[in-house]
């Protein structure tokens, strides 16, 4: 029998501040309840520093399609009306494509 080599452990990479912050500030925006109200209400915590709560906050007021309402305990309302299809620029659909499907039968 073959020896397999032991492959040395690596580092986990620890993620910054910035990073967790990033990723629960998308993932409240992205929660289902707040897609379908089209809001959101984020709480500053303690641990969110003040460079990396600015950051965020920064990135998120040049987002033209939100509103940012900055209230007196420190969190943020962000409001943001629904898009049809032919608004979002994170959304590709072929209209040449769209016609021919439109037109033809079901293949089965």
């Amino acid at each position: 029998m073959a020896k397999q080599k032991k492959s040395t452990p690596q580092p986990r990479q620890e993620m910054t501040a910035l990073e967790r912050l990033g990723l629960r500030v998308s993932s409240m925006i992205n929660h289902p309840i707040a897609q379908s109200q089209r809001w959101v209400t984020i709480h500053r915590l303690e641990t969110d520093g003040d460079m990396e709560w600015e950051e965020v906050m920064g990135l998120l007021a040049e987002t033209p399609e939100l509103d940012l309402t900055f209230n007196d305990d420190e969190s943020v309302t962000v409001r943001w009306e629904a898009q049809s299809a032919e608004d979002r620029d994170d959304l590709v659909v072929e209209k040449e494509w769209e016609a021919e499907r439109i037109g033809e039968e079901a293949p089965f």
